[in-house]
């Protein structure tokens, strides 16, 4: 599915491709965020912190009737504030969507899936 945006000049697409991009993108550049982890953790039973080529493997897009809900999965650096850094990326993500695509975000959903000691 996608999201439909009318214009002066025509209809525009943003397919959920191109969105969870944008999220995967907005999430990675918080500080804290270790990486992505499978959305279908639980089901894999594996962990699997993604790269940076893809994105949107730890992002989940909904339509609702006036905008879109996200889900993301996160894995959190220890010694962080796993609170603020979630409002972080929900605030990053509603952000970066609104001003690169013009798509509003209802609801943000942070999943964290893990966290991560990073070596020194």
């Amino acid at each position: 599915m996608a999201v439909k945006i009318n214009t002066q000049a025509g209809m525009i697409e943003i397919s959920n491709d191109v969105i969870a991009t944008v999220v995967g993108g907005a999430v990675t550049d918080v500080f804290g965020i270790v990486g992505m982890a499978s959305k279908n953790q639980i089901k894999d039973n594996i962990t699997e912190i993604l790269r940076k080529e893809n994105y949107s493997r730890g992002v989940v897009v909904r339509q609702e009737e006036n905008g879109i809900a996200v889900d993301v999965y996160t894995i959190i650096s220890y010694g962080t504030k796993i609170s603020e850094v979630s409002r972080n990326v929900q605030e990053k993500v509603k952000y970066n969507l609104e001003t690169m695509l013009g798509v509003t975000a209802n609801s943000v959903n942070v999943y964290v899936q893990g966290v991560r000691v990073l070596p020194d």
